[in-house]
């Protein structure tokens, strides 16, 4: 009698964990998203750097309804960030569908397709202080779903500017607090399904930060820790952020209006993101 292996049992009840991954993928970056809820991958938008450039000059200059500056009067420097512009730039929209990210979305999120959420532009201009706050994303969202992943892609070399997140927190059992950017304020009425806003480097938490070159994307899970330093440096750090959900992904209700808003969607609760405003980038088969 043959004998059946562990891992040929393993593969028919996994079959997406043998799949090939992307050729900027290897098992072992999966196995750590999975884990730790984020890894680098070099290279992710390289042959997209310039066409990104662009679109955040015409984003800053031509600003959507959530722009925001995010500093307060007398600290010093430019914190520019705006988002759900895929739409109206067509730069945007070009990389999200030529690069190979959704697939590689799909690999790292071990799912069979991946749905776009949102972009999202980040600009420290040089001698910007401010740090952006330690933070989930998932709790601003009208989303859940182990099955998620956002990029954060440098357009400029980075290295004291590069974002910085908590392996592992995305597994935490309780949500952290959100809060507005500028006025520190709780984003939510009502604090008592989350937990207040840690300090990592004073807890010493297993802190994953790289020196990136443009084009490089760090990636992570909706509900990674995750925050960066400010700019102190003589050059512009330019971050083009995207953000795609998986097959379990679901519309839930939160109790206040939710970053992005999305107003009039129509979605219930627990169903799938609507295709024509969240369309499928990338799909198995």
């Amino acid at each position: 009698m043959k004998l059946i292996s562990i891992g040929f049992l393993l593969a028919l009840a996994n079959p997406k964990d043998t799949l090939m991954p992307h050729a900027l993928l290897c098992a072992e970056q999966i196995e750590a998203f999975q884990r730790d809820g984020v890894v680098l991958v070099r290279g992710l938008f390289r042959d997209h750097v310039e066409t990104l450039r662009a679109g955040v000059a015409r984003n800053m200059a031509e600003p959507g309804p959530y722009a925001a500056e995010n500093l307060k009067p007398g600290e010093s420097g430019r914190f520019f960030d705006d988002y759900c512009n895929w739409d109206r730039i067509a730069e945007f929209e070009a990389v999200i569908r030529r690069s190979p990210a959704a697939e590689v979305a799909a690999d790292l999120m071990r799912s069979d397709r991946a749905q776009l959420f949102h972009d999202h532009v980040l600009v420290k201009e040089p001698g910007t202080a401010k740090p952006t706050p330690w933070h989930q994303d998932g709790p601003y969202y009208f989303v859940e779903g182990r099955q998620t992943v956002s990029f954060w892609s440098p357009l400029d070399p980075v290295r004291e500017a590069s974002l910085r997140c908590v392996a592992g927190s995305h597994r935490w059992p309780r949500p952290v607090l959100p809060t507005r950017w500028l006025s520190e304020e709780n984003f939510y009425a009502g604090d008592d399904v989350y937990m207040p806003v840690p300090d990592p480097d004073a807890a010493g938490m297993d802190i994953r930060e790289w020196e990136m070159a443009p084009g490089d994307a760090v990636a992570f899970n909706y509900m990674t820790l995750h925050g960066a330093r400010g700019n102190d440096t003589a050059t512009r750090r330019r971050a083009f952020s995207l953000r795609f959900v998986g097959d379990d992904a679901r519309y839930v209700e939160r109790p206040g209006r939710t970053s992005p808003p999305y107003p009039g969607h129509g979605m219930s609760a627990g169903e799938r993101l609507r295709e024509d405003w969240f369309p499928t980038i990338f799909r198995r088969g």
